[in-house]
C-alpha cells in the first residue's frame, strides 16, 4: 500500500532526501549553521536527561525538604522512567505523520510550564507531575538531539553523527552530580527546579529558532495505534512501578506489587496479542521473535544492566562511608570526561565492521572496572575509584551508538515500519534494564550485608579480651561529654555496632562488584560465541554463493 503524502515534497536532490519519512532532509548548510546545529543539538540532549538526573543525585536531599518518606521519593524518578518508555511508542509514528518539531515545542513548553508552577505550588504531586512531564519531552528531545546532529556534518558522517547524536543525553548524569552542590549552596530544591525550567525554555526557544529541515510527512496513524498505546502504556508504567518500588517496599512485604505486575503481564500481553493480528501493526511481533533480534533484546538489556554498577556499586559505597555530591565532584568529573572519550573513540572508529568490536570492548572494559573495584575498603575514597570509573564511563559512551545503528541497520532490512519496533524494543531494553540493575543489585547487596552483619555481630564477644579493649575504646571517646560509666558504655556498644554494620556493606558492596564481574565475563564469552558463529556462517554463505 502506497503511503499518503500529507503535504508536497521539495524537489530534493538525491542527497538532499530524507532517509525515512519523518527524518528532517540534508540540505547543504554554511560552516556557522552547522556549528549552531551541533549546539542545539548538545542542548537539547543534556535537557532531556538533566532535570531527572538532578533530581536523582540528590534525591535524600529533595525527599528531606519536601518532607517525603523514602518510598514516596523513589515515585520522583520512577515518573519520569514510566512516561519515558511508553511515550517512544507514538513519537516515531508522530514525527512520520506530523514532524518531531511539533511534539518537541508541545513537550519543552508543557515541561518549562509545570516546572514552573511546581515553584510557585512545590509538594508531593506535583514533584510527580514535573517528573512525567520531563520524561515526556526527553523521549522527544533524544531524538532531536540526534536528528539536528545530523545537520551538523554532511552526508557522508550520519553514523558518525548518530553515535555522537544518542551519546550526548549520556551527559546528563556526571554534569548533575558536578552541578548540584553549587546549584544548592544558594537554596534547597528550588534552585534545582528553576535551572531545569530555564533549560527547558532555552530548549524551547532554540528549536523554535532554529527549525530542522523539511522532511516527507505521510498519514500513518490508525485507530488500533490507540489501542495498542492503551494497553501498553499502563503496563510499562506497572511494570517500572514494581521495579522502582520493589527494593525500598520490599519484593514480597506488599501485596500491591504483585497486583500491579500481573495488571502488567495482562496489559502487555493484550496489547501485544492485538498487534500481532493486525495488519499494519505498530509492534511487528513476529519480528521481535527471530533469534537475531531475541540476541539484540537480551544484549542490549544486559549491556544497560552492567552500566548500574557505578551508580549503585561506587556511588552507594561512597555514600555508606558518608561521602556526598561535594566530595564526590572530583569523581563525576572524570567519569564526565571518560563518558566524552567513550562517545568520542565510538565515532573515530565507526564503521558498519567496527559495531560488534565496540560493543565487546565495552563490555571488557565493565568488567574490568569491576575487577578493580574488588577488595575495596572503608578506607577508600571517591580519589580511589578515578580509574575503573573512567573505564565504565568510556565503556557508557561507547555501547550506545553502535547499539542503536546495529539495531536500526536490522530494522531497514524488513521495512521503514520496523524501525518502530525497534525503537520500543531499544527504550524498553534500557529502560528496565537500568531500573533492574538498580533493584537486583541493591537487593543482592542488602542481603549480603545482613548475611556479613549478623557473621560479624555474633563474634563481639564481650568476654573476649580484643572485643572488650575495643569496647572500652569506644566508650572513652564519650568521656569527656557522659559522666555515667554505664551509659558510656552503651554508647560505646552502639558505635561498635555502627562500625561492625559499616565493614558488613563495605563486604557486601566487594560481592556486588564480584558480581558484576562474573554476569561481564559470562557476557563476553557469550557475545564472542555469537560474533564468531555470525561470522562462520557468512563465510560459509559468501563461499557457496562464489566458489571461485
Amino acid at each position: 500500500m502506497m503511503a499518503q503524502l500529507l503535504r508536497p515534497t521539495p524537489n530534493w536532490e538525491e542527497h538532499e532526501k530524507p532517509t525515512l519519512p519523518g527524518s528532517a532532509s540534508m540540505p547543504y548548510h554554511t560552516p556557522m549553521v552547522r556549528l549552531a546545529y551541533a549546539l542545539v543539538a548538545l542542548l537539547v540532549g543534556i535537557t532531556g536527561g538533566l532535570g531527572n538526573a538532578l533530581v536523582s543525585a540528590n534525591l535524600p536531599t529533595i525527599g528531606g525538604q519536601l518532607g517525603l518518606t523514602p518510598s514516596e521519593a523513589t515515585w520522583l524518578p520512577a515518573a519520569y522512567a514510566m512516561v519515558n518508555v511508553t511515550v517512544n511508542l507514538l513519537v516515531f509514528k508522530f514525527r512520520q505523520q506530523y514532524g518531531l518539531r511539533l511534539f518537541a515545542e508541545i513537550g519543552l513548553a508543557m515541561y518549562a510550564a509545570v516546572t514552573c508552577l511546581h515553584l510557585m505550588v512545590g509538594g508531593f504531586t506535583m514533584a510527580v507531575a514535573v517528573r512525567a512531564v520531563s520524561g515526556f519531552a526527553g523521549a522527544a528531545a533524544t531524538t532531536l538531539s540526534m536528528l539536528y546532529m545530523l545537520q551538523a556534518a554532511p552526508r557522508a558522517y550520519t553514523g558518525k553523527m548518530v553515535v555522537i547524536g544518542v551519546g550526548i543525553p549520556q551527559l546528563a548524569t556526571p554534569l548533575a552530580w558536578l552541578l548540584s552542590p553549587t546549584l544548592l549552596v544558594f537554596g534547597q530544591w528550588h534552585n534545582l527546579y528553576l535551572f531545569e525550567a530555564g533549560l527547558a525554555l532555552c530548549s524551547w526557544a532554540a528549536v523554535v529558532v532554529l527549525k530542522l529541515p523539511p522532511g516527507m510527512h505521510i498519514k500513518v496513524f490508525e485507530k488500533l495505534d490507540f489501542l495498542t498505546f492503551a494497553l501498553m502504556a499502563p503496563g510499562a508504567a506497572m511494570l517500572v512501578a514494581v521495579l522502582a518500588q520493589g527494593y525500598s517496599q520490599w519484593w514480597f512485604d506488599e501485596p500491591w506489587l504483585a497486583w500491579l505486575l500481573m495488571g502488567a503481564l495482562v496489559l502487555i500481553s493484550a496489547a501485544f496479542y492485538i498487534e500481532h493480528h493486525r495488519a499494519n501493526p505498530l509492534i511487528q511481533t513476529r519480528w521481535l521473535v527471530t533469534p537475531s533480534i531475541l540476541r539484540f533484546i537480551v544484549g542490549a538489556f544486559l549491556i544497560r544492566f552492567l552500566t548500574t554498577e557505578q551508580t549503585v556499586g561506587a556511588v552507594g559505597l561512597l555514600r555508606v562511608l558518608g561521602m556526598g555530591p561535594d566530595q564526590m565532584q572530583p569523581l563525576f568529573g572524570v567519569i564526565l570526561i571518560g563518558t566524552i572519550c567513550g562517545i568520542a573513540a565510538s565515532s573515530l572508529t565507526f564503521s558498519p565492521k567496527t559495531l560488534i568490536p565496540q560493543i565487546i570492548v565495552a563490555i571488557v572494559l565493565f568488567g574490568t572496572a569491576a575487577a578493580l573495584d574488588y577488595g575495596r575498603t572503608s578506607l577508600d575514597r571517591p580519589q580511589d575509584f578515578f580509574f575503573s570509573q573512567f573505564l565504565v564511563a568510556v565503556g557508557s559512551g561507547m555501547f550506545l551508538g553502535p547499539l542503536v545503528l546495529l539495531g536500526i541497520t536490522q530494522a531497514l532490512k524488513f521495512g521503514p515500519n520496523y524501525v518502530i519496533t525497534f525503537t520500543v524494543v531499544l527504550s524498553m531494553t534500557q529502560t528496565l534494564g537500568g531500573l533492574t540493575g538498580s533493584a537486583l543489585l541493591s537487593t543482592y547487596q542488602l542481603h549480603r550485608e545482613q548475611v556479613y552483619s549478623s557473621d560479624l555481630t555474633a563474634q563481639l564477644n564481650p568476654a573476649d579480651p580484643q572485643v572488650a579493649q575495643r569496647l572500652q575504646l569506644q566508650g572513652g571517646i564519650y568521656r569527656g561529654t557522659i559522666a555515667d560509666p554505664v551509659l558510656r558504655a552503651a554508647q560505646g556498644a552502639a558505635l561498635l555496632a555502627q562500625i561492625t554494620r559499616r565493614e558488613a556493606n563495605v563486604r557486601a558492596y566487594n560481592d556486588v562488584f564480584a558480581l558484576s564481574g562474573v554476569l561481564a565475563l559470562l557476557f563476553l564469552f557469550w557475545s564472542l560465541y555469537v560474533a564468531v558463529r555470525v561470522a562462520i556462517r557468512e563465510r560459509r554463505a559468501a563461499l557457496a554463493n562464489n566458489p571461485s
